[in-house]
């Protein structure tokens, strides 16, 4: 087991992503280390890096996120050491790729390596021109000068890449893949073709990167709503600071127009308060003194003075910026299967080139004819467009959701929204609005409404739950908790108390069953909340709780979107659960279970459906064992909520049932061009495969295939970002 540490004690390197732990009964602690690629523009080339860096001494595990161009490191080595050693192998495989401290990384920007890349393509390309014009006007031999310096200048770096991974007997990349092609093709005396492969190839590596970069930066934007400073309120000063220098309890002053710097209590003032970068939702929310209002938020034409209730660092807008940078490290089984595929495509590619050189010939002849196709087979088969188009779409996904009002902690849960066929609802707090208020006291026997009320309220003295918080609130008069000598909370029945010295019931009849009392069942709308004194029923709490607005309307566009099946588990009794599930004409609802109860109707769910995904909708507070059991954990109300962002695997960050339906259609428009990507590169690629085996298509064609696909898939899939 792993216990927290004191980090200063461990870790030396500063501005570095750190957790020091220490293995319980050892000794020894582990650090994570988070670091930013710039620049970072090859897909193939991440997954060597990953792997590389995976084998250094005492790394426990690395994941390199190459859509957020970033490195996460598990070691107990310091951070500063592991920063030198990942610089060394970056710029082993992808040279000119800025290696920083994560916190350091700042904004990316184009660096040496780009402009690097553009001066070898723009001499490459003039060297290219002069040769053809000199094979024009007949210096052949200074027409060969010329494409071989061409092709040196623009593809020398995919020479010494190939060279530098077969010395570490890494023999099949993308690079070995263009040097045996164009290699081939001088051989052959194809000297263009060989030249505008490797110019071809530079232009592809130039706009994937550019556009590679522009999503992050797409991406990055969607996230830039951290406050660059705070105004510090000291006396009658005030003092312009960094957020991350305030403290609990410290004032602050948020002038109209600025942005929120951390959570805090208004003590002065009262606004309007436009949540859109949390929430992803245009009406601002009026907030007056008590309210609470969370980081991120914009002010509105009023003042604010607040004072701060978490540090930033602990505060819902870092919590949920880190939550959409870290998403992409959860990959989905399709981006996973295409990393094995390209393992396994590559080496296949090679062998089947290399029998397309070797045995048509022995039987037809035409050495040189064939070795030329092999060539053309060779240069198509890059499996770029896929190793990059595929992660950049789900993480444009990612990324359209946040800005929606939706957290959606990976890719394999955005891939699993798109297959749902089943969707359970909690009912309090998600279909409902889970604010309740007591319509009714009937009392019984010789009891009073009063009476009633009161014992009632008093036995609910310490509940944390709204049923509890609304008898309280309907009593409105302070409770002498000296009264109460006994308190005993029965999870998912009520309590038990004692009060006055008579033992006192409050809950559901299950309780009171418990307690050998069978209370007639209330025919009355509402939640009944029975009581009891010494053995005798005393009355019942009639409590209503209205019908979320937007629930029918989200149920509605959910049979629109094709779920099967909706249903919802309540632990309320049978005749509200019914009212609710009528009203929104579900498919079938259960009532009156037990946390444990639940979990059984889930899974009895989950064996009952044919296909798809089962989808479960709470609040996050109290559903955390069904949110973790279904296959995708939807949470709703995350702002402001701590459990509901850790217990699900989806959150909606109001409290509006119909953002599931949004993050469905999000996740299905992003399965859409994921698949278009995939089938374009197959299609094309294939296509022109086919041809150069029958001798119907030239390297020109197969440049095509391999760059053009690529760059296309790309832009489709940041589409995604911008396909509102």
């Amino acid at each position: 087991m792993l216990k927290k540490a004191d980090c200063g004690s461990c870790c030396s390197a500063p501005a570095v992503d750190e957790d020091c732990r220490i293995e319980e009964g050892t000794a020894e602690w582990s650090s994570s280390c988070r670091f930013s690629l710039q620049g970072l523009g090859c897909a193939s080339c991440a997954g060597k890096i990953e792997v590389a860096i995976q084998e250094l001494p005492q790394v426990l595990s690395a994941r390199l996120n190459f859509t957020a161009g970033s490195l996460r490191i598990e070691s107990p080595r310091p951070c500063s050491e592991l920063l030198d050693e990942v610089r060394t192998i970056v710029e082993r495989f992808e040279p000119g790729v800025s290696v920083r401290p994560w916190q350091e990384a700042g904004e990316s920007k184009p660096g040496r390596h780009i402009r690097q890349q553009f001066w070898r393509l723009g001499g490459g390309a003039l060297l290219l021109v002069l040769a053809l014009l000199l094979e024009r006007f007949a210096a052949a031999s200074l027409a060969v000068l010329c494409y071989l310096a061409s092709y040196l200048i623009a593809g020398g770096s995919v020479l010494m890449a190939a060279a530098s991974n077969l010395r570490r007997g890494g023999w099949f990349d993308e690079h070995l893949l263009m040097s045996i092609a164009t290699i081939g093709a001088l051989f052959l005396g194809e000297y263009p073709e060989a030249v505008a492969v490797m110019l071809f190839y530079l232009l592809g590596e130039i706009v994937q990167g550019r556009a590679v970069d522009h999503s992050r930066r797409e991406i990055a934007a969607l996230l830039d709503i951290r406050p660059d400073s705070a105004n510090l309120l000291e006396g009658q000063q005030l003092r312009r600071v960094d957020p991350n220098q305030l403290d609990v309890g410290q004032l602050i002053l948020v002038r109209p127009g600025e942005r929120v710097p951390l959570d805090g209590v208004i003590i002065d003032g009262e606004s309007l308060l436009d949540s859109s970068a949390l929430t992803g939702e245009s009406r601002p929310r009026r907030k007056m003194l008590g309210d609470e209002v969370l980081a991120g938020m914009i002010n509105g034409a009023g003042s604010l003075t607040l004072r701060v209730v978490r540090p930033f660092s602990q505060s819902t807008l870092a919590r949920v910026i880190e939550l959409v940078e870290n998403a992409s490290e959860n990959k989905a089984n399709t981006e996973r299967f295409i990393t094995r595929f390209a393992r396994v495509y590559t080496p296949l590619v090679v062998l089947v080139a290399t029998l397309i050189a070797l045995l048509p010939p022995l039987f037809f002849g035409d050495w040189q004819a064939w070795l030329y196709r092999a060539l053309i087979f060779l240069v198509v088969s890059c499996p770029c467009a896929l190793l990059i188009s595929i992660p950049l779409g789900f993480f444009g996904g990612i990324g359209r959701a946040s800005k929606q009002g939706i957290l959606v902690k990976g890719g394999n849960f955005l891939e699993a929204l798109a297959q749902v066929e089943t969707v359970v609802f909690d009912k309090t707090g998600t279909l409902t609005r889970g604010v309740f208020e007591v319509r009714q006291v009937l009392p019984q026997a010789d009891f009073s409404a009063e009476q009633l009320l009161e014992l009632a309220a008093l036995a609910e003295i310490d509940s944390n739950h709204p049923i509890g918080k609304s008898i309280r609130d309907k009593y409105a008069r302070k409770l002498d908790r000296r009264r109460i000598s006994e308190l005993q909370e029965h999870p998912g029945l009520g309590v038990a108390a004692r009060v006055d010295g008579r033992q006192v019931l409050a809950g559901n009849r299950k309780l009171l069953r418990r307690f050998d009392l069978n209370p007639l069942r209330s025919d009355e709308p509402g939640t009944a909340v029975y009581l009891a004194v010494d053995g005798r029923y005393a009355g019942v709490l009639l409590i209503a709780d209205e019908l979320r607005e937007g629930a029918a309307g989200a149920v509605a566009r959910l049979r629109r979107l094709g779920v099967s099946h909706i249903e919802m588990l309540s632990g309320d009794r049978k005749l509200e659960a019914q009212r609710i599930a009528e009203s929104l004409r579900l498919d079938g609802w259960r009532a009156e279970l037990l946390p444990d109860q639940k979990l059984e109707a889930l899974e009895q769910l989950q064996s009952q459906r044919r296909q798809g995904k089962l989808v479960m909708v709470g609040d996050g507070i109290n559903d955390a064992p069904v949110l973790a059991r279904a296959d995708v954990g939807v949470a709703m109300g995350g702002l402001g909520s701590d459990a509901a962002i850790e217990a699900a695997d989806v959150v909606l960050m109001t409290d509006e049932p119909d953002k599931l339906a949004t993050a469905i259609e999000t996740a299905r428009l992003t399965r859409r061009i994921v698949w278009q990507n995939i089938t374009l590169a197959f299609t094309a690629k294939g296509l022109v495969m086919l041809l150069g085996v029958f001798g119907l298509a030239t390297i020109w064609q197969a440049i095509f295939a391999d760059v053009g696909v690529a760059v296309l898939a790309v832009l489709n899939s940041v589409r995604i970002i911008r396909d509102d």
